[in-house]
């Protein structure tokens, strides 16, 4: 973890479709609570009509301590920084950037938020069987919690199948049963718990990654979107009967993760900081 920075300390999010993000509240909210002046912007590529790296690059030259990346940035940030943790090396994708000096070190937050968004849901319970929508940056982060949280089995479906494919081989080799499946049909039909790491359901991306049909049965369900926090898929888990976690949780506890690493203490009170980004977002 880094040590205390003085502020002010300005951070900010590279990330598509980002405008109603909540990560500047919350940061802002946390630097309150913890006595530190913090500032937290966006910066969306396509609107500033350069590539993300050129983003990337500008974020540093201004001098931001660091900064929050998101769909669909969070692989291509991977060749940007240095990474010391070998789990986020595993993962490949790096949703949070500290500059420190000459260097740019990178972290995911996304993979230990989501292990501290289930057990807040459903505490000891062991995943079980586990079927996973999309295996880009966020599903590489959440496929590697479920191994920690040890799900017996895991089964991937992407329209990538060749990205399916090398994110089973790695998950094979840290002893999980991991397979690939062409549909999500195939997928859930067997499955404990269902996750959709797809961008459907958010902003700009209506609809669901999975038909309602497939979910009486189920156990659980996660669905990484959160903006809007009620997403379809959410939804529909709901009316199954499925014990939910909403992509809220994943992104309040990585935030309060990533928060740690910009300013090197936690934040003073995470009980509080929820209620109060809560009522920041029913303003």
């Amino acid at each position: 973890m880094t040590p205390p920075v003085p502020s002010p300390i300005r951070l900010g999010l590279i990330g598509d479709n980002i405008a109603r993000s909540r990560s500047p509240a919350l940061h802002r909210i946390a630097g309150r609570l913890a006595g530190l002046q913090v500032s937290y912007d966006l910066f969306i590529p396509p609107d500033l009509g350069a590539e993300f790296e050129a983003v990337f690059a500008m974020c540093r030259a201004e001098g931001l301590r660091g900064i929050n990346v998101t769909y669909p940035y969070k692989e291509r940030a991977v060749a940007m920084v240095t990474v010391d943790d070998p789990a986020t090396r595993r993962i490949g994708a790096v949703n949070t950037v500290v500059f420190d000096g000459d260097i740019a070190r990178g972290f995911n937050t996304d993979c230990s938020g989501f292990i501290a968004a289930y057990r807040h849901r459903l505490g000891d319970a062991p995943p079980g069987r586990v079927a996973i929508v999309g295996a880009g940056g966020v599903g590489k982060a959440v496929a590697h919690g479920l191994v920690a949280l040890g799900a017996s089995t895991i089964l991937l479906v992407d329209r990538d199948p060749d990205k399916a494919a090398a994110l089973a081989a790695e998950l094979n080799g840290e002893g999980v049963e991991t397979g690939v499946v062409d549909t999500v049909e195939q997928a859930a039909s067997t499955a404990d718990g269902i996750v959709n790491c797809t961008p459907l359901g958010m902003v700009g991306y209506p609809g669901s990654a999975v038909p309602a049909g497939l979910l009486p049965g189920r156990r659980w369900a996660f669905d990484a979107v959160y903006t809007p926090v009620e997403t379809q898929f959410k939804q529909e888990a709901e009316a199954a009967d499925l014990a939910v976690i909403s992509g809220y949780e994943l992104f309040f506890h990585q935030g309060v993760h990533a928060f740690e690493i910009f300013t090197g203490r936690p934040p003073a009170d995470p009980l509080l900081l929820r209620r109060m980004l809560a009522d920041d977002l029913d303003r």
